[in-house]
């Protein structure tokens, strides 16, 4: 996911179910140590309170899931230890090929798609056609936060009942859980769906610049879109998330000797650090709202020169369109005040994606997924976070989309990333049923 933050923050809607999924929580049967379930109840949509009876296991679907497990692994361990950080035209294709023969095999049409953006691998569509009803796209990616040499020097690893490496989450563990679900179809001969559509998005770590546009013409043709961001911790699904923006404060200023005429400079680093400081206490740096937070300084290239030029960029979460605007109203007040004299402030901004916004929509999906995890006896939380991903782009066409839909995991954009290795099975088994019924049975499209 793009820049995610922190873990997940539970919704409002399950915040208040919650309490009621405590005391009327149902025994059901046990799965079994691979699926690692516990015994659980379902909440009805009408009365979060209120204990339904769960719907009856599909065991083709469980029998197939637990034989496929291992394998899973297998595939993620080998596109682990690829690395594909965004911008690595190398990587990135080398794990699309494993990823393009491996749906080839099932029957898919797998086509390259220019990135639309330099120095990005071609993104990956792959197209399986049905007999039934449903339009889905499936949107996972494959590149990382990690250079060049991070797979040799963390390879792939298993500790326990957790998994490491580069991106093992975020998002190679839902680009291999997508894969696996519809490898499983392939072999149950379940087509019951009219297409289903994967996309492969080489950039989206750095908001999608070399898909952005492909991801509107797919999401436009679909009834529903899916995402393979990882589930957040014990087990969520994502129904809100923040958008995202970079805002860039570039300060010229005049170099000089800095020694022999220091005097004569303009020092562009010190009116940056000025700026920098009169906005330090204007935003909150974390929580569950709007965020600003510094991320990249840049100043000077040579010791002995007073910079002319600095720069900085401000990362911004956000709830709502109104809230970003009122981000860069102010910084563009702050950027009137100058300290150091004859130096000239420029603020810009590049968005990258809208905020997810948990509606009706978003509910829907939720609670058919809720009520699958209830045929294995797991209960799933509703929740959202500040990582933004392609989900936005694709709701704000109209298009249903659920997120959270990877393996579930944490410490993401770290050296120490993992994936719950309990949560494969379940997560399989809920995607693949997921599939199944939105191909019977497919939302209806909302108005943008």
């Amino acid at each position: 996911m793009n820049d995610r933050g922190y873990r997940g923050v539970p919704s409002r809607r399950w915040k208040a179910a919650r309490a009621g999924a405590r005391s009327g929580a149902i025994g059901i049967c046990l799965l079994g140590a691979v699926l690692g379930a516990m015994p659980g109840g379902v909440l009805s949509a009408e009365n979060p309170a209120a204990a339904t009876p769960p719907a009856a296991r599909d065991d083709k679907i469980y029998a197939a899931v637990v034989a496929h497990r291992a394998g899973a692994l297998d595939l993620l361990k080998e596109i682990v230890d690829i690395d594909s950080g965004t911008g690595d035209v190398a990587g990135g294709t080398r794990v699309a090929a494993v990823i393009g023969t491996r749906l080839q095999a099932i029957g898919a049409a797998v086509k390259a798609e220019p990135a639309e953006g330099t120095g990005l691998p071609d993104n990956l569509v792959a197209v399986l056609h049905g007999s039934g009803k449903g339009r889905i796209l499936i949107i996972a990616h494959l590149d990382t936060v990690f250079d060049p040499g991070a797979a040799a020097l963390r390879p792939f690893r298993i500790d326990g009942n957790r998994a490491h490496g580069p991106g093992v989450g975020d998002e190679k563990g839902g680009l291999v859980n997508a894969v696996s679900a519809l490898e499983i179809l392939h072999d149950l001969g379940l087509k019951n769906y009219a297409t289903i559509s994967l996309l492969v998005d080489t950039s989206e770590e750095r908001g999608s610049p070399g898909s952005t546009r492909l991801i509107r013409r797919l999401a436009k043709q679909a009834d529903v879109e899916f995402n393979m961001e990882p589930g957040d911790p014990p087990d969520a699904l994502t129904v809100w998330r923040k958008g995202s923006a970079s805002i860039r404060i570039q300060v010229a200023g005049r170099a000089a000797h800095a020694g022999m005429a220091p005097q004569d400079g303009r020092n562009a680093a010190v009116e940056l650090v000025h700026q920098l400081a009169s906005l330090e206490n204007a935003f909150p740096h974390s929580g569950d709202g709007t965020t600003v937070n510094l991320t990249v300084l840049k100043a000077g290239e040579r010791t002995n020169i007073i910079p002319d030029y600095a720069e900085a960029t401000l990362n911004v979460r956000y709830r709502t369109l109104e809230e970003l605007n009122g981000v860069i109203g102010k910084i563009h007040e702050a950027s009137r005040t100058t300290l150091v004299p004859d130096t000239s402030v420029t603020v810009a901004h590049d968005p990258a994606y809208p905020p997810l916004t948990e509606n009706a929509d978003i509910d829907a999906l939720a609670a058919r997924a809720r009520s699958i995890y209830a045929e294995i006896g797991k209960t799933i939380a509703l929740a959202g976070n500040g990582g933004a991903s392609e989900s936005a782009l694709a709701m704000a066409l109209g298009t249903p989309a659920l997120d959270g839909l990877g393996f579930v995991g944490g410490d993401f954009h770290t050296d120490h990333e993992w994936i719950d290795l309990d949560s494969v099975a379940p997560r399989l088994y809920l995607f693949t049923r997921l599939l199944v019924e939105t191909g019977r049975d497919p939302p209806h499209r909302s108005k943008p």
